[in-house]
């Protein structure tokens, strides 16, 4: 069972007490990033491991490795021979482990090592991209057969993290550590017992003083309580959201605890994700079961499915694909999220003789316009893109017009309900406003599709002038509800 290993990056031994303790039921072992003490305390770092009370792992990282190491190799053999070392009086718990890159040839250190009782790490780092030959790199690290090979490799893309998983395939006789550093790579990390990986490493999150010691590192709380980390598997299903960015969804902390309310083997995570051909390389190494499909690729997935539902066609949209034998199946839950969650709020039935204006024509406006347009509404849709407002558009016979002057004067008469479908306003650009030029009149329904912030810069405009608003959060449980019942033939346990 792979298990979960927090990265201490604090200056003083106290400082990384003090974290190890607030996360000590979250986590197995711990690592002392002896490179980021300062320098006193590197004199003390032989009574870390009894003072932990959990395995440690010893590592001094060199800057060129990434870590903050910068005095002489010299100086940092003496310093890992310290940790190791104790007088034959002494009772103390050792550093179960200890870290060595794969360039540092010290058969004294290693001899030594293994007389304390300590095991062999032996590491390589790349930080700028994962390599061709990654199944060889990684056999060639066990030099002894009681070493644990590590490789650390910066993912570029989808493409790299699928490279990685199938190198982890050809090596599943070595025992080892293995992921792909950055936010393509955080997959490897959840995924670690998928992987053959005999632990995933993880840092803090708003400890004073402590870095994240490598790119793509979760919480240790998030990675087993929203993960599920510690129940997962190598036979565990797997779904996800694709898209870019995925930093402001909330996706994984909807479906994760509903695997767990209905005793489902599953897990539910991001795949941030550059190319659509990358993401189903990676799909075909995971056995990956079904996704939410989320900005950019709404549209575009289309012509990767093999099978569409009624209102994808008419739509052109997909945001759930679902894998059923060797076959993508693509459906529209957007459209009936965002419907059943306008009309709720409004406590209506339809959208008959309402003047309604769209703003944006991308994936979810798609969904959106269909949805006004069965529902009796009259629309016109506004956009960056004159060219692609007109294309929906014309599809319904709505008005249509750019987000510009002349734009706003048109929303000027569809603005009973305005409804915002693209991510300008997301975290982190908060302070975007996309209808910035229109002044609110209190008397408009506002409903932005965003719900991180709960309240964008659009929607605090309009409660300051007094209109009705609703942001996205209802309307995203809605289509993921629908979203669960696909992925998995049960009802959402609401």
């Amino acid at each position: 069972m792979s298990k979960v290993c927090l990265c201490l990056t604090g200056k003083t031994l106290a400082a990384n007490l003090e974290v190890l303790n607030k996360y000590r039921k979250w986590v197995d072992i711990a690592e002392l990033r002896v490179d980021y003490l300062n320098m006193d305390e590197r004199l003390q770092i032989r009574r870390f491991p009894e003072l932990a009370g959990i395995p440690t792992i010893l590592t001094v990282r060199r800057k060129s490795d990434g870590g903050r190491f910068i005095e002489g190799e010299g100086a940092r053999i003496v310093l890992l021979a310290s940790g190791l070392a104790f007088a034959d009086t002494e009772k103390r718990r050792n550093f179960a482990y200890v870290d060595l890159e794969e360039d540092l040839d010290v058969p004294s250190l290693e001899e030594a090592a293994r007389t304390f009782g300590t095991r062999i790490i032996r590491s390589f780092h790349d930080f700028t991209g994962v390599p061709a030959d990654l199944s060889r790199r990684i056999r060639s690290l066990v030099r002894n057969g009681d070493e644990i090979a590590k490789v650390a490799a910066m993912a570029r893309g989808m493409a790299d993290v699928a490279k990685v998983f199938h190198s982890c395939d050809e090596t599943r006789d070595i025992e080892k550590i293995v992921l792909a550093m950055g936010p393509y790579g955080v997959c490897t990390r959840i995924l670690a017992e998928k992987a053959g990986s005999v632990l995933s490493y993880t840092s803090p999150r708003g400890e004073h003083d402590f870095d994240c010691a490598g790119p793509g590192q979760l919480d240790p709380v998030e990675l087993v309580e929203t993960y599920r980390f510690r129940s997962l598997n190598a036979n565990s299903r797997i779904f996800g959201i694709v898209g870019s960015p995925l930093e402001a969804t909330s996706s994984p902390m909807i479906h994760n605890p509903a695997f767990t309310r209905c005793d489902i083997d599953a897990v539910y995570l991001p795949f941030k994700t550059d190319t659509l051909s990358g993401f189903f390389e990676l799909a075909g190494e995971l056995k990956i079961q079904g996704v939410s499909v989320t900005i950019p690729y709404k549209e575009s997935i289309v012509p990767y499915l093999g099978d569409r539902s009624d209102q994808v066609i008419k739509i052109g949209s997909c945001n759930t694909a679902v894998k059923k034998g060797s076959v993508w199946h693509g459906y529209n839950t957007d459209a009936e999220g965002f419907s059943s969650s306008l009309l709720n709020a409004m406590d209506r039935m339809h959208l008959k003789r309402k003047r309604i204006g769209i703003i944006g024509a991308g994936g979810v406006a798609c969904a959106v316009a269909a949805e006004v347009h069965r529902l009796g509404g009259h629309a016109c849709i506004l956009n960056r893109n004159e060219a692609r407002a007109k294309a929906l558009a014309e599809k319904y016979k709505f008005a249509w017009g750019a987000l510009d002057g002349r734009g706003i004067e048109l929303l000027d008469h569809f603005n009973e309900i305005i409804i915002q479908t693209t991510s300008v306003g997301m975290e982190p650009d908060v302070d975007a406003d996309p209808i910035e030029l229109y002044r609110f009149r209190g008397r408009e329904m506002v409903m932005d599709l965003i719900y991180k912030p709960a309240k964008t810069r659009m929607l605090q405009r309009a409660t300051a002038a007094g209109c009705r608003v609703l942001n996205g959060r209802d309307m995203l449980e809605r289509q993921a509800y629908l979203q669960f019942k696909l992925f998995t033939g049960h009802d959402f346990p609401i």
